[in-house]
């Protein structure tokens, strides 16, 4: 896997600097190429000859293209190549359209922004932008210094990677693509398996209490597994096993870790317990202070050998 070309989608507000920061420290990472996307919010629709319409687009014109040339500047003098790009309309739409056009191996967003991208990862918009990337998405929160926005970012740290798995194909590619990451970064990964407090059988019975015990006790074997696998690729790593629910275990695990980033795939479990707890990437997405990787599509290069095995064909 190697990441060539990276997209920052940004609305160039100060509250949008943590993804710039990710982005850059990436591209430095990687040797990669950036190019950075801002999109001038238009619904479609209106007519942008219309007096009102072309105020506003002509204003927001200026104001885009003196901020995008100042963030080329700032990143051209970290000696980052970098491309710049303006596009009109729907957000969300726009910032995948990109993302195609520019073939992307990783599209980095900022979750807080002033203008329509603060609304790329909230509600519906997040589902049609997460599931439609064609590459990995970093989602960057504002930072926030006592508590006021604007301030500036806290340089990007990727020492700790916190990797949630419960064996699904999409975890287990998630967990692949951050072993390589954290190759490439020298940073150390926590693998994290939350059993849930109730499971049901086929007929809607509670699961007999030892079942629980000897599936625990398969789960850190695997798991353990893992650890071993990656201490062999000289990434440091360990392995939690926690109770409860995903969504709350997972963001106790970052403040319990110290994560710096977390990593995850987008499609996990389904059926009754994603009918009853939702979406786990998308809480994580809006709940979490952390930085969110989601891979959906890893874009492993052909002919990419797995580090830690494929999946099992029984998962």
């Amino acid at each position: 896997m190697n990441i060539e070309r990276i997209l920052l989608a940004t609305d160039c507000s100060p509250e949008a600097g943590g993804a710039e920061v990710y982005a850059c420290t990436l591209a430095e990472l990687w040797g990669a190429a950036l190019t950075v996307v801002n999109v001038l919010e238009f619904a479609p629709g209106l007519n942008p000859e219309y007096p009102v319409n072309r105020v506003y687009l002509t204003e927001m014109m200026k104001q885009t293209t003196r901020a995008l040339a100042e963030l080329k500047v700032r990143t051209e003098g970290r000696g980052i190549s970098v491309r710049t790009r303006i596009a009109t309309g729907i957000p969300s739409q726009e910032v995948l359209a990109a993302a195609e056009a520019e073939d992307a191996d990783l599209l980095v967003v900022g979750t807080l922004g002033k203008t329509g991208l603060k609304h790329v990862l909230l509600g519906s918009t997040a589902e049609r932008v997460i599931r439609a990337s064609p590459c990995p998405v970093l989602a960057v929160r504002a930072e926030w210094s006592e508590g006021e926005a604007g301030s500036k970012p806290r340089p990007a740290t990727l020492d700790r990677i916190l990797v949630p798995v419960d064996f699904s194909d999409c975890s287990l590619d998630a967990l692949e693509y951050a072993a390589v990451v954290a190759q490439r970064a020298k940073a150390s990964v926590t693998l994290l398996h939350v059993l849930e407090p109730v499971s049901y059988g086929l007929d809607f019975t509670l699961t007999i209490p030892g079942s629980r015990e000897r599936k625990k006790e398969a789960v850190a074997e695997r798991l353990a597994g893992v650890v071993a696998a990656l201490k062999n690729m000289h990434v440091e790593a360990e392995y939690v096993v926690r109770g409860g629910l995903p969504n709350d275990s997972i963001l106790e695990a970052v403040r319990t870790a110290a994560a710096d980033i977390i990593v995850m795939g987008t499609h996990g479990r389904r059926g009754l317990s994603h009918a009853l707890y939702g979406s786990v990437a998308e809480f994580v997405l809006r709940k979490s202070r952390c930085p969110v990787l989601t891979v959906r599509s890893p874009k492993f290069k052909s002919g990419h050998r797995r580090l830690l095995g494929a999946p099992s064909p029984n998962q």
